[in-house]
């Protein structure tokens, strides 16, 4: 039986010696070498996007792959791909750090330097091992693989912009569409999700952070169910006790939601920490949500030029979300743009805070009324995302005919993918001061 065998080395000297000996073990297949822990995890994703059968039975992980550590890079591997097996390739042998490399879920450890042996029994018992479980698999096995669901987060160019009010209306469009969401506060000190949706919990994301292997009953414990159908991982309401939350445990855990919901929504807050550059690393989608007013775009800029500084994200790969946002105001989408460097999503949102003060007021965000332009404009923007579920068939609710658009939201009139067009062409709505629609 063939083997198939994808080493993840980021020196080229050590990619060559890897790909030299594993050509010589028989019945491999060693495909080219991922350069660093992002092209790996984008190539699994890929492969498990086609079909189980096509991911490698072997993953090789050598210690010095970046930009995420070996140890992390190999748990986030064993949980999103739980069929691969994974081999650690390290210079350190010591019990310690095989213990480690146990816990994070590899499968075996080779030393360096590298010698035919003991690389080709490591790979050999983590290629049966694979086999195992994919047996197992097919058998019928509720056992998750797969490239996982969507990541969003939601971060704020600085406190007070609107973040936490995005993140919830993206969740709660994303859940109306037919999505199983699961809503994040991992603004780990000031987190007020709860209060928004007027939760009163006893366990949080806190209560995750020191188990090193979480299973879908330990998540379910952890989790809130919301009565509009989301899953609520909440803040603790000990602020300090956010130091709890590591960047890897930040890992673990999102790696352990995105593989039991389709799609995870995660307010980052407007203050980074180790836990939340973790979740913006690994997001699909991370949204950056500023004001047009000098300080705000500053502040955007410079949490843009802080990821790419600390190799967190691109700003090519970030999209910016303009709130409050009138028509007259001296800084327009197009020079926010420029100044950050990243995309600005179109569907900007109206400066119109009158309709969303009962709501916040009452802890009922939730419930905030259909005709909303500010909800139009933010169920829109989840559209743009591509984080709803796209129908064209049109059903009937409640007597009305019920027109399902790109959005594809159910029940709610107020659920706009695209703001309305004049007869010149011309933009109307999003763009426009309150009191226009």
């Amino acid at each position: 039986m063939t083997t198939r065998i994808l080493p993840a080395v980021g020196d080229l000297d050590a990619a060559r010696s890897v790909t030299t000996l594993l050509n010589q073990l028989p019945d491999a297949e060693p495909a080219a070498p991922a350069g660093d822990s992002t092209q790996l995890i984008d190539a699994l994703a890929r492969l498990a996007g086609e079909a189980l059968d096509e991911l490698p039975d072997v993953v090789l992980v050598h210690e010095r792959i970046g930009p995420v550590p070996a140890l992390e890079l190999v748990r986030e591997v064993s949980m999103r791909f739980p069929s691969v097996g994974v081999v650690l390739i390290t210079a350190d042998a010591s019990p310690n750090l095989f213990a480690d490399a146990m816990d994070s879920g590899a499968r075996g450890l080779v030393t360096l330097p590298l010698s035919y042996e003991e690389l080709a029994n490591r790979v050999q018992a983590a290629a049966q091992w694979s086999a195992g479980v994919r047996r197992h698999l097919t058998a019928g096995s509720e056992v998750f693989t797969g490239p996982g669901g969507t990541v969003v987060t939601v971060t704020g160019a600085k406190g007070g912009v609107g973040a936490t009010v995005t993140a919830i209306q993206l969740a709660l469009a994303a859940q109306a569409s037919g999505n199983t969401v699961a809503l994040v506060d991992m603004d780990l000190q000031t987190g007020d999700i709860a209060s928004f949706l007027d939760v009163q919990f006893r366990r949080s994301i806190v209560d995750l952070a020191l188990i090193t292997d979480i299973s879908p009953r330990v998540l379910a414990d952890a989790v809130f169910s919301h009565s509009t159908g989301l899953a609520l991982l909440l803040a603790p309401g000990e602020g300090e006790r956010g130091e709890e939350v590591s960047d890897r445990s930040a890992r673990q855990i999102v790696s352990a939601l995105r593989t039991r919901y389709e799609i995870v929504v995660i307010d980052c807050g407007g203050q980074m920490n180790g836990a939340n550059a973790a979740a913006v690393e690994m997001a699909d989608v991370a949204l950056l949500v500023t004001t047009p007013d000098v300080v705000a775009v500053r502040g955007a800029k410079r949490v843009v030029r802080m990821w790419e500084r600390l190799q967190i994200r691109k700003a090519e790969e970030t999209v910016t979300l303009v709130n409050r946002f009138t028509r007259n105001t001296e800084i327009q989408p197009p020079l926010i743009q420029k100044i950050t460097g990243t995309r600005v999503a179109s569907a900007a949102v109206p400066a119109n805070f009158k309709e969303l003060q009962a709501s916040i007021d009452s802890g009922r965000l939730h419930e905030l009324d259909a005709k909303s332009t500010v909800k139009q404009a933010l169920w829109g923007l989840a559209g743009e995302l591509g984080i709803v579920k796209e129908s064209a068939t049109a059903k009937k609710s409640g007597g009305a005919l019920v027109k399902r658009n790109s959005g594809g939201f159910k029940n709610d009139r107020g659920s706009l993918g695209r703001p309305r067009r004049r007869r010149d062409g011309s933009g109307r709505g999003l763009g426009d001061s309150e009191g226009t629609r």
